[in-house]
């Protein structure tokens, strides 16, 4: 069985659009009937975050964290416990592509980091967008790490201790804490996902602070 986890934290506005993506991924020929659980870990949602991920019937957990850390690793716990192989965890705020999954698993790794891209850049000037572009490097062997777009096998997860409860950078922790074990890990540009870009984000110091601090380097410049 195949697992994926999507922290959310009150994403009604986003949360709808990233599960419908997860079901058709879950769905693809090459995975060859392999059952696909999605859980949606939903940390102190008071919004209409739970009644959405439960129209479509998906796997939910409440939990009150407020701590992405702690969060992705409880739902990566459930998931073992269930039997998940493989672990696969993107945002609330994401879309990911039919083949998101299948790409992953195709690899044979302990481990896939994917990119990730913005379609909407409304929030932002355009220089944000310009110095983004200058930055980022949405190519095969890349050394982007995204809790929006990253997969991993449950025996190098454990391996390693899995996630730590950090509330922030608990994705480029996990990578580092695997590469300390020389797991196998791809960095590859196929199956990039697509996120928000929205200024008021929900983890401190994730990748809506980041786009921040381009517009406040912007400002200062």
């Amino acid at each position: 069985m195949i697992g994926i986890i999507v922290p959310a934290h009150n994403e009604q506005d986003f949360l709808d659009d990233c599960i419908k993506s997860l079901i058709a991924a879950s769905s693809h020929e090459q995975l060859k009937g392999e059952a696909v659980e999605i859980m949606i870990v939903l940390d102190d949602c008071t919004d209409d975050s739970a009644r959405i991920a439960q129209a479509h019937g998906v796997l939910t957990h409440p939990c009150c964290h407020r701590n992405v850390g702690m969060t992705r690793a409880a739902g990566a716990q459930l998931m073992i416990e269930r039997g998940a192989r493989w672990l696969a965890f993107t945002d609330a705020d994401t879309v990911v592509p039919y083949a998101w999954l299948a790409d992953q698993v195709a690899f044979g790794a302990d481990a896939v980091c994917g990119i990730v891209q913005v379609d909407d850049w409304s929030e932002h000037s355009e220089q944000v967008r310009i110095r983004y572009d200058a930055h980022y490097r949405p190519v095969d062997d890349h050394r982007h790490i995204h809790g929006a777009n990253l997969g991993v096998s449950s025996i190098a997860y454990q391996r390693v201790g899995g996630f730590r409860p950090l509330s922030a950078h608990e994705d480029v922790h996990l990578v580092q804490d695997l590469q300390r074990t020389d797991a196998r890990i791809v960095w590859t540009a196929r199956n990039s996902v697509t996120t928000s870009a929205r200024k008021h984000c929900r983890c401190k110091e994730g990748f809506g602070d980041y786009l921040n601090s381009l517009a406040s380097q912007t400002l200062l410049g």
